[in-house]
Parts: C-alpha cells; structure tokens; sequence
C-alpha cells in the first residue's frame, strides 16, 4: 500500500494537515536538540521528512539512518536527500521495525513520526527500538491521536473518516491507503496507555505531550 501511495505520500500529508505536520516534527526535534545526539534511527522513515528536517535544524554533527518496510518510500526519500545534498549525513536502507539489523546499544536516540500504529506487533517493535538504543538513549515518537474535546472531537472524526478518504482515493488512485489511516489511528493506543505500554517495556521517564488540541501526540522514553 505504501508503495503505491509513495508517489503522493508528502503532498497529501502537508495537504491533510495543512502543513502543522512540519511544526510538529519541528517541536520533537527541538527536545531531540538537547540531548545532543550523533547517530540517530529514523524508524518507519517514509521519504525521510523527519530526517531531512533534523539535519536542517542546525544538528550539524549528526548522522541519521532512516528504515522503512517499503522501497517505493525509500525511494522517493533518497531523491529528496540527494537534492538537498545531505547524503552525508542521511543513509536510508530496507529494514523491519520488527527486526532492526543492528546491534545492541547502537544509536543515541531514535525517532519514528507516524509509524508505531502501522506496526504489526507494537510491543515487538518498541522492544526492538529499545535494544538498539544506548544506555541513556532518547526515542521521541509522533503519532496521531483521538482529540477528547468539543468541537475538536467532532470535527476531526468528520474530517478523519468522510474528508480525508476521499481526497487521498483521488490523489493517490489507492483506495484502501486513506480508509486505513483513520482505522489505525482508532486502534493505536493512545495518551497514558502507550506511555504504560512503553513502561512495561522498560522505558523510562515516559512522557505524553498532547499537539494541536490532541490531535496527534509527542512520546518520550529514556533507555
């Protein structure tokens, strides 16, 4: 699915959130910033936006390698870093979530925007950030969440479940790829839910910082 979407992947996210998805992935690498990391796991990396953006804000002695489950995704990331000349610093390779082929205690911090809900197995992969992850190691995690509030509440599920299927079915010519965005959101746990299922995982210091009225959220562990 997503490599058939690949094509219109950035266009459509800007376009669905009108652009607040930059200010968001903005946010999580200024927490990021001050913990100084030099390698950094982007999981789930898509087209390598939040990698892209954290090698743009000023981390200049940083190294991210992105991994993502489709190539049609990396693809289109690899083209974006190459015209922006970041291949240097940015290094995108095949790889599962799942079953990330690196060694124990190897990154200083990963980071994953809008990915853990596409996890088959959510705690496998947690646990699998975890392992590659240093002692004292950062994970900052986006992800989209279901705002509890009046009128958020409501015009979100309007806009999640009627609007947003329709534009992506036209844009992307896939028609499962925007039924499925809104089906995952409602099966992620979301808020202390997921800061409990990091916890029980062996995270530590676990933090949940609501964006945009609840719409989506910012996630914090500490190896």
């Amino acid at each position: 699915m997503f490599n058939n979407i690949s094509h219109s992947y950035d266009f459509l996210n800007h376009f669905f959130s009108l652009g607040i998805d930059v200010l968001w992935r903005k946010k999580a690498i200024r927490i990021l910033k001050k913990k100084n990391p030099k390698l950094i796991l982007d999981v789930a990396t898509g087209t390598a936006d939040f990698a892209i953006e954290a090698i743009r804000m000023k981390m200049p002695d940083a190294k991210v390698v992105g991994v993502d489950i489709s190539a049609g995704m990396l693809e289109v990331g690899r083209k974006k870093i190459a015209k922006r000349g970041m291949g240097d610093q940015i290094v995108l390779q095949l790889a599962d979530s799942e079953n990330l082929p690196f060694s124990d205690h190897h990154f200083d911090a990963f980071t994953v925007a809008f990915g853990v809900r596409n996890f088959q197995n959510l705690s496998k992969g947690m646990s699998e950030m975890l392992r590659v992850l240093k002692p004292g190691g950062t994970g900052i995690i986006i992800e989209f969440s279901r705002p509890t509030k009046f009128p958020i509440k409501q015009l979100f599920t309007f806009y999640f479940k009627y609007i947003m299927p329709g534009i992506g079915k036209l844009v992307s010519k896939d028609s499962r790829a925007y039924t499925y965005l809104p089906e995952s959101v409602d099966a992620f746990p979301a808020g202390k839910k997921f800061t409990d299922l990091m916890e029980s995982l062996g995270y530590k210091d676990c933090q949940c910082i609501p964006l945009s009225g609840g719409i989506a959220s910012i996630y914090i562990g500490v190896k």
